[in-house]
């Protein structure tokens, strides 16, 4: 092994937002945030998302070629129906082409993820929507002058 994977990053205008809109997506808290940079992870040993700031930054336009999606998340929920109405009420909007009876949607940065039905191998996801701002109370301590090392 030469290394290990630390965090994947998705550009966007706006960390903070973006950082926000996933915590709560994945019930995961920020556990590092910096004017241009935020990350989301399980907690700040752990790998994660990070989000940094991109000025000038042109969002994909999903299915569109001439301006791919680059990257994608697959989300993967107990229940994508019950699911739809919950990423919308936090900023994602739901894009239209590709695969009938797909369940893409963007972020409130344009990058598209997918809510995809939780495989029969993987444990139930559970919770409620309110989640992450509970694990975020439950875990004050972000550090704050040097991102992803412990408190």
């Amino acid at each position: 092994m030469i290394g290990r994977l630390h965090h994947v990053i998705v550009d966007c205008p706006d960390p903070a937002a973006l950082a926000a809109f996933y915590a709560e997506l994945l019930g995961l808290p920020v556990t590092w945030q910096e004017d241009d940079f935020a990350v989301v992870s399980r907690d700040d040993r752990s790998s994660g998302i990070g989000f940094q700031l991109a000025p000038g930054f042109q969002p994909p336009r999903w299915p569109d070629p001439s301006r791919p999606q680059q990257m994608h998340l697959d989300v993967m929920v107990d229940d994508v129906d019950a699911a739809e109405p919950q990423v919308l009420a936090l900023g994602a909007r739901r894009l239209t082409g590709g695969e009938s009876g797909s369940h893409v949607y963007a972020d409130p940065a344009g990058h598209p993820f997918c809510l995809i039905p939780r495989p029969g191998w993987a444990a139930p996801i559970g919770g409620t929507p309110d989640r992450g701002a509970r694990v975020r109370r439950e875990q004050p301590n972000i550090r704050t002058d040097s991102p992803g090392l412990p408190v």
